[in-house]
């Protein structure tokens, strides 16, 4: 019996990287949380054409919209852990752990880390109607009618309502929060004048910005964004220590083999550095990343515990 489980233990051994090697021999989903036209969307799309070049195996993007990111999380977490299908998380993946009492998976246990995809500051924009060309004047409109302004966001717990629900704390202003179920139907609103202000991915919000459709006000990181040189944070314009920014990177089922994993980061990371790529998240005002899955998984931790305290501070909550 012992020589049969011996057996039986190095046939499998020897499998796994045979499957590895094999690896993809059929498409590939790709997980989308939010609906098309957001910043995790486009981000997706541009590691989705690539993978599928280097693969020869079409890596088909899944819009699943809805909860916060939350359904396209719990999708993924449920799936085959076989390496097809895989999810790009986001910033909310990172902070739905502290504001949702209840969750269908946990951004730690149920997944596992492949590589930091690309990082990007939120852009704070106004639909041109509102009287405010700065920070400074933003807040002094909100202070003196508590309540009038409003943000959207593409949900609770997604980087457009963290960065808005801390602005809203920092500054000590009333200014409501309108959820939709992504970023793309929220920056159409705001485009649009239903909604007036919005912190979003400069990823997807740029075109818009040239346009004259939408005026930018502030970034919010941390530094000023190489894309908008001569947009001051949002720390410099009048709300120092304010500094929220995004990210994406993908994540996979829990228990998918280490050969696989590898193999996907291998290719995230090759892509990361190809000129032509780099220049296309630059223009879309990211930055191409590319990491080891132990550094993507320290770079989870920091920020689960970092939003975690945000969020008791702020108060935040989403059912």
């Amino acid at each position: 019996m012992r020589a049969c489980k011996l057996v039986i233990g190095l046939l499998a051994a020897a499998t796994l990287p045979a499957a590895a090697q094999q690896y993809p021999d059929r498409p590939i989903r790709l997980v989308v949380p939010y609906a098309p036209g957001g910043g995790t969307d486009l981000t997706s799309r541009l590691i989705a054409l690539r993978l599928t070049e280097s693969f020869k195996q079409q890596v088909i993007v899944d819009n699943r919209a809805g909860g916060a990111s939350n359904i396209g999380a719990e999708i993924t977490a449920r799936s085959a852990p076989d390496g097809y299908t895989i999810m790009m998380a986001g910033i909310s993946f990172s902070i739905n752990v502290s504001i949702f009492s209840k969750l269908g998976y946990d951004p730690i246990k149920d997944f596992d880390p492949v590589s930091l995809v690309a990082t990007v500051p939120l852009i704070v924009v106004v639909h041109p109607s509102v009287p405010a060309t700065n920070i400074k004047e933003l807040i002094a409109l909100a202070r003196a009618k508590p309540g009038t302004l409003n943000y959207a966001s593409g949900g609770a717990g997604t980087a457009n309502h963290i960065a808005g629900e801390l602005f809203k704390y920092m500054t000590g202003t009333d200014i409501v929060h309108v959820p939709y179920k992504g970023g793309g139907p929220a920056l159409a609103d705001v485009v649009g004048g239903q909604v007036q202000l919005l912190f979003n991915t400069m990823t997807s919000t740029v075109g818009f910005m040239n346009s004259g459709k939408l005026r930018a006000l502030a970034v919010t990181g941390k530094r000023r964004s190489p894309g908008v040189p001569n947009l001051p944070t949002v720390a410099e314009a009048g709300v120092p220590g304010y500094d929220v920014g995004a990210w994406f990177g993908i994540v996979v089922p829990r228990g998918t083999s280490r050969a696989i994993v590898n193999k996907l980061n291998s290719e995230i990371v090759r892509i990361a550095r190809l000129p032509e790529a780099r220049d296309q998240f630059v223009a879309q005002g990211a930055e191409a990343i590319g990491s080891t899955p132990e550094e993507f998984s320290k770079h989870l931790h920091v920020e689960i515990d970092k939003w975690a305290k945000v969020a008791k501070a702020a108060k935040m909550r989403a059912e």
